[in-house]
């Protein structure tokens, strides 16, 4: 579980970038620590554009302003690798209520054929070259800060820096381009309910407060955007890696008092890796705290729990999910 934390650390990442490996080491222990306090850290000294940011912003403000059967020819249901248009109400975590949201969900852009896995292929675009170029371009560089934050929190966990590359041939990572509408009439929602990510880590930019994290006391603590810093947590799949070292926190987004947009990015290892304690990070004669699950079997199974078309898919016999991939995070009544 969490600290008893009243705030996010920020972190300034810069020095990742550093020739001198003691100056790496000493930006990932400041890593390490918020990773295992708080589950949640800002980073600073990112190196992503900031017109890139701009763009991509101006790219869901464009799109999402569109009438709905416009934004539904680019349905995610649709898809062949889960990316598209996800319209309110389409995602509902078990037990939990609909979502105040919409959302244009885009993974690793394969060629077709280049993989046969279900999170894997080319993306279902819009008809808008505008779109699909601010959306790659910042996807490509979200990507790149991705790959210098694992390389930190490897360094954190003190293995080799480079210990999560040989993993990390084509992630099915996913960017979520996130609208939540405001409307004062409206019934009073979260935009998303209380879960923890299922991945690795997620690298977050919004545009508005509403992001809030919960503390070890049970209290919500306010994660609002601080200029030039992305807010990074960390997902299931790293707490099991770490045996719990590094902590999942529970986070939400209430209802928004203005209209709010969000683009996280889900960092993850390639589909077939497989996530267990590392076992240099389980204490001599103790038994790991998580169980063995396949990456990719996992988070697709964890996405099938929640969209509507997926759903219907399993319903009618036409998806069949991996056995055993159950949420290894906060327990499935939270998520």
């Amino acid at each position: 579980m969490s600290g008893d934390f009243d705030a996010i650390p920020v972190v300034d990442i810069s020095d990742l970038r550093a020739a001198d490996p003691m100056s790496r080491r000493a930006v990932a222990s400041e890593m390490g620590r918020a990773a295992r306090e708080v589950g949640f850290l800002y980073v600073r000294g990112h190196g992503v554009d900031e017109a890139l940011f701009t763009d991509v912003l101006a790219a869901a403000r464009a799109f999402f302003d569109q009438p709905l059967d416009v934004k539904m020819a680019s349905y995610i249901g649709g898809s062949v690798n889960h990316s598209g248009y996800v319209p309110e109400g389409e995602e509902v975590f078990p037990g939990g209520a609909i979502d105040r949201k919409e959302a244009y969900d885009l993974n690793l852009d394969l060629p077709e054929g280049a993989g046969s896995a279900p999170m894997l292929g080319p993306n279902l675009w819009p008809e808008d070259s505008a779109f699909r170029a601010a959306a790659s371009a910042y996807y490509a560089a979200v990507a790149e800060l991705a790959r210098r934050l694992f390389r930190g929190f490897a360094l954190a966990l003190d293995l080799p820096e480079d210990h999560f590359e040989a993993h990390r041939q084509a992630p099915p990572s996913q960017l979520r381009m996130i609208h939540y509408p405001f409307d004062p009439a409206a019934e009073d929602r979260e935009g998303i309910g209380a879960h923890t990510d299922y991945e690795f880590f997620t690298i977050l930019r919004g545009t508005a407060p509403g992001l809030e994290v919960l503390n070890g006391r049970g209290a919500w603590i306010d994660a609002p955007p601080i200029p030039g810093c992305y807010v990074i947590n960390i997902g299931d799949m790293l707490e099991a890696w770490t045996n719990g070292a590094f902590t999942a926190t529970t986070h939400r987004v209430r209802k928004v008092a203005e209209e709010r947009y969000s683009f996280p990015f889900f960092a993850t290892c390639d589909y077939e890796t497989v996530v267990e304690p590392d076992p240099r990070l389980v204490p001599a004669g103790q038994t790991p705290r998580y169980p063995r699950l396949v990456s990719g079997e996992h988070l697709f199974a964890q996405t099938a729990r929640t969209f509507a078309y997926l759903k219907a898919r399993q319903a009618r016999g036409e998806l069949v999910l991996a056995e055993g991939q159950s949420s290894f995070g906060r327990p499935a009544a939270v998520r």
